[in-house]
């Protein structure tokens, strides 16, 4: 396993993370694994020399978080890991424990540090913005945490590029922690953060750690055709629909070309896939999401593969664009700030 600084900070991060959206409680989601289930993973992820772990509050209500809490300091070392955590979508229906407000972020953060059993968590990330939370309040909040020790950096996730730089730009202004890390939907079927939020990522100095390289599966090869319900969760997480269903021809034609890339290095689709985004030059760690274990062996494997120039080619050839509402954020509307 190799290892590289986070954006320009210090963190030394593996260049894989491991999500742990998938562990959890079942009763949360019908494809998520419970607690027995779950750990043989984690175990297999620090042998392999994996320390940056990804996971958020909303994840199974909280039980991923209490999970992955147990599991790292039963099988690692906390010192050398990185634990990511995030705070935005709703852990209840009732007031205050949704969004980015002062009183909702301290209280989350206070929350997920019970939940994981640490004193502080390295990389505090907004899960998407709260448009109805003035952006001074929520960044205040946040270099809060950093100053008081709760959380040692910041992180973001998807949204449009000139958001972002804008709370780059306030935080920077007022003299307050910066984010460091951008958490965005980036694969071989989602391209367009290349065009702006990967560039500005570079310019700024910030990591980009991307969410579903191999685009729930379907880069993978284990399902019929883009945007089907063949798997459990194709069939009850309503997200897949509406990021996978709307440019199927060019997503086949997508397929068509992992599939030739990988033949010819004797790889499975989901390694020449991941090797695709993790030879990007903004990417520090795709966020890699498993449930059984020889995707995690995949992913794992896949850090070998050199891709040729004419291996990428081939592979970027057929992309068309995509609607910004398949990009995992919301499309521009009357209430956005």
């Amino acid at each position: 396993m190799r290892y590289q600084r986070l954006g320009n900070t210090g963190l030394q991060v593996s260049e894989l993370c491991f999500g742990t959206m998938s562990f959890g409680s079942s009763s949360w989601r019908p494809w998520v694994l419970d607690e027995a289930e779950s750990m043989p993973f984690y175990a297999r992820a620090i042998e392999a020399g994996i320390n940056f772990f990804d996971t958020a509050d909303i994840y199974s209500l909280g039980a991923s978080e209490e999970i992955t809490g147990r599991a790292l300091k039963e099988y690692g070392s906390r010192d050398e890991l990185v634990i990511a955590t995030k705070v935005h979508f709703p852990m209840s229906d009732r007031p205050n424990m949704s969004g980015l407000s002062r009183k909702h972020i301290q209280q989350a953060c206070e929350d997920s540090l019970r939940r994981l059993g640490v004193d502080t968590i390295d990389l505090y990330q907004i899960h998407r913005l709260d448009f109805r939370t003035p952006p001074e309040e929520m960044l205040a909040a946040l270099d809060h945490l950093v100053t008081s020790g709760k959380v040692r950096y910041l992180g973001a996730s998807s949204m449009y590029a000139w958001e972002f730089m804008k709370l780059l730009s306030i935080s920077e202004r007022n003299g307050w922690a910066r984010f460091v890390s951008m958490q965005d939907h980036y694969n071989l079927l989602s391209r367009e953060e290349e065009r702006e939020m990967h560039p500005l990522c570079l310019h700024e100095g910030v990591g980009v750690i991307p969410w579903s390289p191999l685009a729930r599966g379907h880069l993978a090869g284990t399902r019929r055709s883009v945007g089907d319900g063949d798997t459990t969760r194709g069939k009850t997480d309503g997200i897949d629909q509406r990021l996978y269903a709307s440019a199927v021809e060019s997503d086949e034609a997508i397929l068509r070309a992992v599939k030739e890339v990988a033949d010819r290095h004797g790889r499975p689709m989901a390694q020449v896939a991941l090797a695709w985004v993790g030879s990007k030059p903004a990417v520090t760690a795709p966020i890699i999401g498993v449930t059984k274990m020889p995707q995690l062996d995949d992913a794992i494997a896949s850090l070998d593969i050199e891709l040729t120039p004419e291996d990428i080619e081939l592979l970027e050839a057929p992309y068309t664009p995509r609607a910004a509402t398949e990009l995992g954020r919301p499309a521009l509307g009357p209430t956005r700030r």
